[in-house]
């Protein structure tokens, strides 16, 4: 089964990347979709912002550990059950948010929503199912260059449906999306796990191959911290926007999607050039400007020029390295073991998505004692640094075995 293949609406060939798009993209969305609506919806269930920013924190975490059993479960059964089941879950979670009258309610629903983890994990590992490495990189590249758009517009939709229709109507919103993804993915998505584990027992033999690979944990630790500086920022920037910089929410819901524009940007480097430049170092590059980006705005807020305008610009940087750190290190450590490519993706998406959970909780928690923006600029600056060290041990790792 080739990816050139693929037809829409025809099951007995790999799912459409448009498909693949709109799975990954649906899964980013709702992440972010009700951001601009936090305030109102901490006012509107009597609670504090650090209780409301739970929707966000142990979202992350919950998504952290649903991918270390998506994995696991879609190299057993295949990909397509695994990814039909959890969006119907995530539609009727995304209803019970709608219909929530306590935050405890709002949370545990919000926790059950976290299921459409399924399509950042299976999106990527349906690609690395059907085409090699430097390929899948690419081909990566392209699906979160399509998905990057969907963040990029998410927190603006969601204020305007907040302004029109009130903060709820954004979950009638996702569940429609969850909704029609559903049905898209039942008439689309052919199956493309070619070599099912015969019993977890079985699988749970060839771990140690993978969990004792440096040139995993290289990649996966890579992509944690440079998707921790964005994590970070979607934690701590509602807070540095409404507080810090005291900016309206009718212009929050507009910068709070300007990382999403370097991400688009990054992906399409990607696309177009992991073939020729190769993936090592591609992730390489992305890190560098990861680093430059949050040096540079650390360093203008510090000499006094430090603005709303400069704090977002510069988180352009981290989109950016983002674009091209992700898909690159995803498909190093989807190759490290191919026939473990589920079991990757999904322990890969939970470094990445619980060490965001904690930086998210983390910079929220620093901003609230004060110190302007520079709590948030540090977290993100540090985990950018450390994203770029992981690379640097890849490297050195692969000139080692090259020597031997």
């Amino acid at each position: 089964m080739s990816y050139s293949s693929a037809r829409l609406f025809n099951r007995a060939t790999p799912p459409h990347i448009v498909t693949l798009v709109l799975l990954a993209g649906v899964s980013a969305m709702n992440m972010s979709i009700f951001l601009p609506s936090l305030p109102v919806m901490t006012q509107a269930f009597d609670t504090e912002y650090g209780v409301m920013q739970l929707s966000i924190s142990l979202y992350l975490a919950f998504t952290a550990a649903l991918q270390i059993i998506i994995g696991p479960l879609s190299d057993r059964f295949g990909r397509r059950p695994i990814v039909l089941g959890a969006l119907a879950i995530f539609a009727m979670a995304s209803l019970g948010c709608y219909l929530s009258t306590t935050i405890e309610m709002f949370l545990t629903f919000r926790m059950i929503a976290a299921s459409v983890a399924v399509g950042m994990v299976m999106s990527r590992t349906i690609v690395r199912d059907v085409v090699p490495m430097a390929e899948a990189a690419s081909m990566i590249g392209y699906v979160t260059m399509g998905m990057s758009l969907v963040p990029m517009f998410a927190p603006t939709i969601g204020g305007f449906i907040d302004e029109i229709f009130g903060w709820r109507a954004i979950f009638l919103f996702t569940f429609a999306a969850g909704t029609g993804l559903t049905l898209l993915c039942w008439a689309d998505q052919g199956e493309t796990n070619q070599a099912k584990s015969v019993s977890f027992m079985a699988q749970i033999k060839d771990y140690p191959e993978l969990f004792t690979s440096p040139r995993f944990w290289g990649y996966a630790l890579s992509a944690a911290f440079a998707s921790g500086a964005f994590f970070a920022f979607l934690g701590g920037s509602p807070y540095v926007a409404s507080v810090v910089y005291e900016l309206p929410s009718t212009t929050t819901r507009y910068l709070f999607g300007v990382p999403a524009v370097g991400y688009f940007v990054g992906n399409l480097i990607s696309g177009r050039y992991s073939v020729s430049i190769g993936v090592n170092r591609m992730i390489l590059i992305g890190s560098l400007l990861l680093v430059f980006g949050m040096a540079a705005s650390l360093f203008v807020t510090a000499i006094g020029y430090g603005s709303a305008f400069t704090f977002f610009a510069f988180c352009t940087f981290v989109g950016l390295g983002n674009g091209m750190v992700l898909p690159n290190a995803t498909a190093g450590l989807l190759s490290v073991r191919p026939h473990l490519a589920g079991t990757a993706s999904g322990v890969g998406g939970a470094i990445m998505i619980g060490g965001g959970a904690a930086l998210a909780a983390l910079s929220g928690t620093l901003l609230e004692h004060g110190h302007g923006s520079y709590p948030l600029q540090w977290v993100m600056l540090l985990s950018a640094v450390a994203s770029l060290v992981s690379v640097l041990l890849v490297l050195r790792r692969e000139k080692a075995v090259r020597r031997a």
